[in-house]
């Protein structure tokens, strides 16, 4: 584990602190640090940069005139972009620039970035950003002991601290190259940009376990878990158990009723009626 002194606002030494090796000890990787920078200032874009197109141009649509025997060029609407004052051809229209990374790559562009501010000296830990009142005197005076403000240029210096600390936010929202956040908005662009980053002691056990990888791991194995445990869809577990009893057997008929069921009425036609009738009178 790489260990770091802990300086005060005096930039005296006061301790040591160990930070963790997954986090601030990754590689350099510029390509994927590219990639998250890229992504952040693609997500910050409005997109609201519009032209009119000819449909867009108020203007008259007759045409000015007759498609032959003037001896001019023909021509169908005065908004036509071959004219001044008309439309425009495939000029930007308004549009969403963003785009998601995957949490992975953006948490590792992370450590990769720390990593590197750490390897050239650039990450200082401070024990605590303590000042009595919000003034920008006292600020200016700390950053001065601390090598960071110079009279022909000022260092760009990134602070990463609790927002809850009000005379810090306040006594340093007015110098210029200067950015107080916490560690819970802490970007890759911030930390790229900032030639230097003034880290408080809570911040840093705050980003070991913000960006610890095995975080990570944990957070996939209960999300496998969690598929695992819910029942397919279209089945449903049921706990009661359901008895089935036999179906009763049809009591059965006795066979004279079998057969009165069977024969069926006798129906005589009109002919067989005139027949029988005849029969009886002879």
């Amino acid at each position: 584990m790489p260990t770091v002194k802990v300086r005060n606002l005096k930039n005296k030494e006061v301790g040591e602190v160990k930070l963790s090796d997954a986090v601030f000890g990754a590689e350099l990787n510029e390509a994927l640090i590219h990639s998250a920078v890229m992504n952040y200032q693609a997500n910050g874009r409005q997109g609201t940069s519009a032209t009119k197109t000819r449909g867009n141009v108020s203007g008259s649509g007759r045409k000015l005139w007759k498609q032959k025997g003037t001896g001019r060029a023909r021509i169908a609407s005065l908004r036509s972009p071959l004219w001044k004052g008309g439309g425009n051809v495939h000029g930007p229209q308004p549009r969403d620039w963003s785009y998601q990374m995957p949490k992975k790559m953006r948490r590792g562009a992370m450590r990769s970035a720390l990593s590197e501010r750490l390897r050239e000296g650039n990450l200082i830990v401070i024990d605590e950003f303590g000042f009595k009142n919000p003034k920008t005197k006292e600020f200016l005076g700390a950053m001065g002991s601390l090598g960071l403000v110079d009279k022909k240029a000022r260092t760009k210096t990134l602070i990463v601290d609790s927002l809850d600390n009000a005379n810090l936010v306040l006594s340093s929202r007015n110098i210029e190259k200067t950015k107080v956040t916490n560690s819970f908005g802490l970007n890759i662009y911030d930390v790229i940009y900032h030639e230097k980053l003034l880290i408080s002691k809570a911040a840093v056990e705050e980003l070991n376990e913000l960006l610890d990888p095995g975080r990570e791991a944990e957070s996939a194995k209960d999300a496998v878990s969690t598929v695992a445990e819910k029942p397919k869809a279209g089945k449903k577990e049921s706990t009661e158990t359901v008895t089935t009893e036999p179906k009763a057997k049809k009591e059965a008929k006795p066979k004279s009723e079998k057969a009165s069921a069977k024969k069926p009425a006798d129906k005589k036609t009109p002919a067989a009626k005139s027949k029988k009738e005849a029969a009886d009178n002879e």
